[in-house]
């Protein structure tokens, strides 16, 4: 297994321009090409105007279209041949919103952001001479209030899942961008692997974790983590927020890591034993996530069908297990389509969708018994190339006994 100690040097390496540098930008030539794809999803949709509206450092669009990483609320507005206008959320905020955002007039939001929002769109669309109703769509959720206070002054167009269809092919320079992020989460997880030691609580462990990426500019995305004894097992897929448990020699450890940088995450899920080989139920349960990720693997490419992916997880099923997580999803962005499950435990529905060079996927079978009480996590980033596919993660696939 590499050292921690190689992986930051290669990331050094590979992404000094981005890490050494008070605040990382994309460039000039990507910042147009986002709004020129704005502007063009605008213009197939008849939209007048355009607000994104993000809070509580959630959301990725506002950070897409201006660089900005969403604090307390972030509030958007784009008219056609108006200057780009940002209401920020807190005062003490506009300062670094100014320095970092691109081409965006930066004000404060005082008492509503979106308030201020829907006063700029009927400023300009009337200086537009736009007759009727101005035609406005909305990226973000919006609290109730706020989304009556737009729709009495405007036609309101909800524009996430299009914005969602912006983000699934990404450009040669946002995949350097998600690279970067999948090798700090290689980071995180050689981190999750040095320290996993009998003794350590899943809190501790997590709290190592994001140590080893902070100094360099990393961000936490995810940390689900879960533990619990091979003889008796009682969780079967990692858990949102980690407990209080000490690890015990004949654990198993499964873990789910993203490390955010300026918006890209990567993402790695591995199972870790702990001082002993996993027991018949465990290692088969790993066997069968293998192979699952093997079959998933062999369909992706362009033009394969959603369909394709999840028909290929069938031996999960046939092996007399299940899944509690997804077996895909779509990634780089955002949690993009396809979302999907298996026979046992399908997702909403299977979309018809067939993918393309440029998307990025989570492959992870988390294949557990069907009673929920064993389980293991493996899988990965990858990247939908016009071969097939390649890892943008580099951790080893594979179990290891700590």
């Amino acid at each position: 297994m590499p050292s921690r100690a190689i992986f930051e040097a290669q990331l050094r390496s590979r992404f000094g321009d981005l890490l050494d540098v008070d605040y990382p930008r994309v460039s000039e030539a990507e910042m147009e090409r986002r709004a020129a794809a704005v502007a063009g999803m605008m213009a197939t949709h008849g939209l007048d105007a355009l607000i994104v509206a993000e809070a509580m450092r959630a959301g990725t669009a506002t950070g897409w279209i201006t660089g900005w990483p969403v604090t307390a609320e972030a509030v958007t507005v784009i008219v056609p041949g108006v200057p780009r206008r940002m209401f920020v959320q807190h005062y003490n905020h506009l300062p670094l919103a100014r320095r970092i955002a691109w081409h965006t007039e930066v004000a404060w939001g005082e008492g509503s952001a979106i308030g201020r929002a829907a006063e700029s769109v009927a400023s300009a669309t009337s200086d537009a001479a736009i007759t009727g109703r101005a035609t406005v769509g909305v990226i973000g959720r919006l609290p109730p209030g706020e989304a009556e206070r737009l729709a009495g002054r405007f036609r309101v167009v909800d524009m996430n899942r299009a914005y969602a269809q912006l983000r699934m092919i990404k450009s040669d320079e946002e995949v350097r961008w998600l690279s970067l992020a999948a090798g700090l989460t290689d980071l995180a997880v050689t981190a999750f692997a040095e320290h996993a030691r009998p003794g350590i609580s899943e809190r501790a462990l997590i709290a190592r974790v994001q140590e080893s990426y902070l100094a360099l500019g990393g961000t936490d995305f995810i940390h689900y983590v879960h533990s619990t004894g091979m003889d008796a097992p009682d969780v079967a897929v990692p858990r949102q927020y980690p407990s209080g448990r000490v690890l015990r020699t004949g654990d198993v450890v499964s873990c789910e890591l993203s490390v955010d940088y300026w918006g890209w995450t990567g993402q790695i899920l591995r199972t870790f034993f702990l001082g002993v080989e996993p027991s018949p139920l465990f290692r088969e349960l790993h066997a069968v996530a293998d192979a699952a990720m093997d079959a998933v693997l062999a369909q992706v490419r362009p033009g394969a069908h959603a369909r394709d992916l999840v028909e290929a997880s069938r031996g999960i099923e046939e092996a007399g297990f299940t899944v509690i997580d997804d077996l895909v999803h779509g990634y780089g962005g955002g949690y993009l389509p396809p979302v999907l499950g298996t026979a046992s435990r399908p997702s909403a529905g299977i979309p018809d969708l067939t993918l393309a060079a440029g998307m990025a996927l989570v492959v992870q079978p988390n294949v557990t018994t069907r009673d929920g009480t064993a389980g293991v996590q493996t899988g990965h980033l990858v990247l939908v190339t016009e071969e097939g596919w390649r890892a943008l993660q580099q951790f080893p696939r594979g179990y290891q006994v700590l």
